[in-house]
């Protein structure tokens, strides 16, 4: 039962305290206890539930009702929008099962070694691939899979990788001089390995590094929706940098202008809001100090959009939802706040609209990339973006600053190739392609904190991106 309660609370947006899990837990019905709460409170319930919140809620006792059936997006099944050609295909939104066990971390990572696999063995070159233990065995040109448990340089200028499967584990080496040398490895991504054995089995020498990657094409094939969709990221309303005049003229431009007039959705990949205490010293810059108060001024500003534009928003590291990835759509006790023609998504989330697969993520292992290697910069986020569809993983490098729920399945993995693959987090902006999927760094609406002044990191603030669904045309305006 507590597991269960968990879940429940979880897919809810709500953590809670153990002791005050210990005394609902006690209770003859929990679930219904939460339920019955829920049926007679405004604000829905707290992100953390102490004791005391706890005893507040029983009191509400005796107004229980049966629980409702949850609605479980996957795959699969998928829920379609009445009014609106969308879909969600993937989202963690309902679907979190994970309590944070050893157990649960395996899970996590067997899902993402076998999925990425299943893709590597896809590739041509890869046909013919054996298990670590026997090409241990094999004196002759070998082909692997693995995970990257570590990757170092050597005195001599040399890679040293050590690769695991779910069986066993071999060195990697690559010659500084080869080929395959000059590819950044990144801890935890899945790769396959094409070279010789030496030291009688104990050592791969690699002539080639393997990714599962995206198929090239020639871009979005044409379709006869005449639909624009429109890309703005990281708002931070409430933060005193935050830039209203220019988003009130986005907004007002997004209703009047003659150019906005096709748009029938406008995507917002997190960091709606600034949030209490994310970074050092916030409270200082913050103009709304409470943050369910910024989200009612985002939810009031957003009624200037036209009733017939489809928003789709998803959090950030700065939304009120748990920090760790996959991330769930804000609770309700928040999306209440909002229009109904306002949908919340998880992070990330891959959404078709209009026939257009959209890949939503908000960014935040973009740190994690610029600092696994020299040539990775928060300035080029499209070139980070690249890397992530090379290894089919959204954030592949674990333990560092990107907190990854162990879930049972890895929801960052990148198993559907995207027309449209949108982020934001790093406050820049960029529009590129490659292999034929447009890639668009969202900008922001905020001016550089004092946090990103002592990083000497510059914002590019107050673009919106375009694409025409039809065509794939694209196009950025920028609000000063």
């Amino acid at each position: 039962m507590r597991r269960q309660v968990l879940e429940i609370l979880s897919q809810r947006g709500t953590l809670i305290e153990p002791d005050a899990a210990d005394l609902l837990c006690m209770q003859p019905n929990p679930l219904k206890v939460i339920d019955g709460f829920l049926s007679v409170s405004k604000k829905g319930l707290p992100m953390v539930l102490t004791r005391k919140n706890m005893e507040e809620i029983l009191s509400f006792g005796s107004t229980v009702q049966e629980i409702p059936n949850i609605n479980v997006i996957t795959k699969d099944t998928a829920e379609r929008e009445r009014n609106y050609a969308v879909t969600i295909k993937k989202d963690i939104t309902g679907m979190s099962t994970c309590i944070g066990d050893i157990a649960d971390f395996m899970k996590l990572f067997q899902d993402r070694y076998r999925s990425i696999k299943r893709m590597l063995l896809r590739r041509r070159e890869l046909q013919g691939s054996v298990s670590i233990a026997k090409a241990k065995k094999l004196e002759r040109e070998i082909k692997i899979i693995g995970m990257v448990s570590s990757a170092r340089t050597t005195k001599n200028g040399h890679r040293i990788i050590s690769l695991e499967d779910e069986d066993d584990s071999i060195t990697v080496l690559v010659l500084k001089g080869s080929p395959a040398f000059n590819d950044v490895v990144v801890n935890d991504e899945v790769i396959g390995i094409i070279g010789n054995t030496a030291k009688r089995g104990e050592m791969i020498v690699a002539k080639e590094v393997v990714r599962p990657d995206i198929p090239i094409n020639g871009g979005l094939r044409r379709s006869d929706s005449d639909s624009w969709a429109v890309f703005v990221g990281d708002i931070h309303v409430g933060s005193n940098t935050f830039l209203e005049n220019q988003w009130r003229s986005f907004l007002e431009w997004l209703k009047t202008a003659e150019e906005a007039q096709d748009v029938k959705y406008l995507v917002m990949p997190g960091d709606l809001v600034d949030g209490i205490g994310i970074y050092p010293d916030q409270e200082d810059e913050l103009l709304i100090d409470d943050v369910y108060r910024q989200y009612e001024v985002l939810a009031e500003q957003l009624k200037d959009v036209r009733d017939d534009i489809l928003i789709l928003a998803s959090p950030g590291n700065h939304d009120a939802v748990r920090l760790a990835e996959p991330q769930p759509a804000l609770p309700k006790s928040i999306s209440c706040n909002f229009d109904s023609n306002i949908r919340m998504v998880g992070n990330p989330a891959m959404v078709e609209i209009e026939g257009r697969q959209v890949l939503i993520y908000h960014g935040r292992s973009i740190d994690d990339w610029v600092g696994a290697a020299p040539g990775f910069s928060y300035e080029r986020p499209l070139e980070i973006m690249k890397e992530m569809l090379r290894r089919r993983h959204l954030a592949p490098i674990y333990g560092e600053k990107t907190a990854i729920a162990p879930e049972q399945k890895d929801y960052l993995v990148i198993d559907e190739v995207p027309d449209i693959f949108v982020t934001g987090h790093v406050h820049a902006a960029g529009l590129g392609d490659y292999r034929g999927v447009i890639m668009i760094n969202a900008s922001t609406w905020q001016d550089q904190t004092l946090f990103q002044k002592m990083h000497n990191h510059t914002p590019d603030p107050c673009k919106a991106f375009m694409i025409q669904l039809g065509s794939g045309k694209a196009k950025m305006v920028k609000f000063t």
